[in-house]
């Protein structure tokens, strides 16, 4: 497993984390077992967030609560893991977002929250979910103080920005934003197709996120992706699926040259970028874990990045 360094910093950690939002509905026997399996891949970083889960019991934040239950029964320990969430949601029971809430007294709340659940000490990084429209950039300045002082966390940064949200939030606080998690893959392409489209009328042109992916690497900052797997918003994998059968081609192609998954494929696609990405895996199978995870140890050629990008459907200029 290789690494990566987060944010331009000595900090270094696996550049395929495990995120736990399906953690929330499993037994704790089967949470062991994902934990494992993702100790076993070499992957030493969780991604959570106070919302993941809604136990029928346990409401929200059930996925850290699994997550704390199942650390504290398998064989690993705290140390064996580098553990970042993300707070600043509220949805309701059909899982529809009602909210943002960036003020101080919520976000202290929130990693309090999830320190109690997790049955840890402290975070290694919170996020800012989702840009909050009425932040009061003083407000989140005082609660990142607080919260690095007292211990609880050690690392910052933000979910889902943009360029210019992130450099007014950067103005304002004393700690460097290290981190953007944004949705990213095979399927997702928006930040790269905005470049190559330059100057150019087609839909592929258009700047849906400001200039995200040049932005933050002028600025060091460590895109960490989302749902690498799937297309459109949450509309499903592209993996196996007869309505992408080119991209699902190659992909096999590509899996049997180098002797791993389709998944690990669409994983090592990611990481051949420069901009030095971290992948975030959403399955809670153990196989599955460690198939995506051996992405990290291959280096896809220039012309297979490229071939992979055209079967996804996209085209160059």
């Amino acid at each position: 497993m290789k690494n990566v360094q987060i944010g331009g910093t000595s900090w270094k950690v696996s550049n395929v984390a495990l995120g736990i939002m399906r953690m929330g509905t499993l037994a704790v026997t089967k949470a062991i077992d994902a934990l494992e399996a993702a100790h076993d891949a070499g992957i030493n970083f969780i991604d959570s967030a106070d919302i993941y889960g809604n136990d029928p019991q346990l409401g929200r934040g059930s996925s850290e609560i699994h997550f704390g239950e199942a650390l504290k029964k398998s064989s690993l320990t705290r140390d064996d893991f580098y553990i970042q969430s993300k707070g600043g949601l509220f949805a309701n029971a059909d899982n529809k977002i009602t909210r943002y809430d960036s003020s101080k007294k919520h976000l202290i709340a929130a990693v309090d929250g999830i320190l109690q659940r997790m049955g840890i000490d402290y975070l290694d990084s919170f996020l800012i979910h989702r840009p909050d429209p009425l932040m009061e950039l003083a407000e989140i300045a005082e609660a990142f103080d607080q919260l690095q002082a007292s211990g609880k966390v050690r690392h910052f940064g933000v979910s889902n920005f943009n360029p210019q949200q992130i450099a007014l939030l950067q103005v304002a606080t004393n700690q460097r934003l290290l981190i953007d998690q944004v949705q990213f893959g095979l399927k997702h392409t928006g930040m790269i197709d905005f470049g190559l489209h330059t100057n150019m009328t087609d839909d592929a042109a258009i700047n849906h996120d400001g200039g995200l992916l040049e932005y933050t690497r002028r600025k060091q900052m460590t895109i960490q992706t989302w749902s690498p797997f799937q297309y459109g918003t949450f509309a499903g994998t592209f993996i196996n699926n007869d309505q992408f059968p080119e991209l699902n081609a190659m992909l096999e192609t590509l899996a049997q040259k180098y002797k791993v998954s389709k998944n690990a494929i669409a994983v090592a696609w990611i990481l051949r970028h420069p901009a030095h990405m971290q992948v975030l895996l959403g399955t809670m199978t153990p196989a599955h874990i460690i198939d995506s995870a051996k992405g990290s140890d291959i280096t896809l050629t220039s012309q297979e990045w490229y071939d992979l990008y055209l079967a996804a459907g996209n085209d160059l200029p």
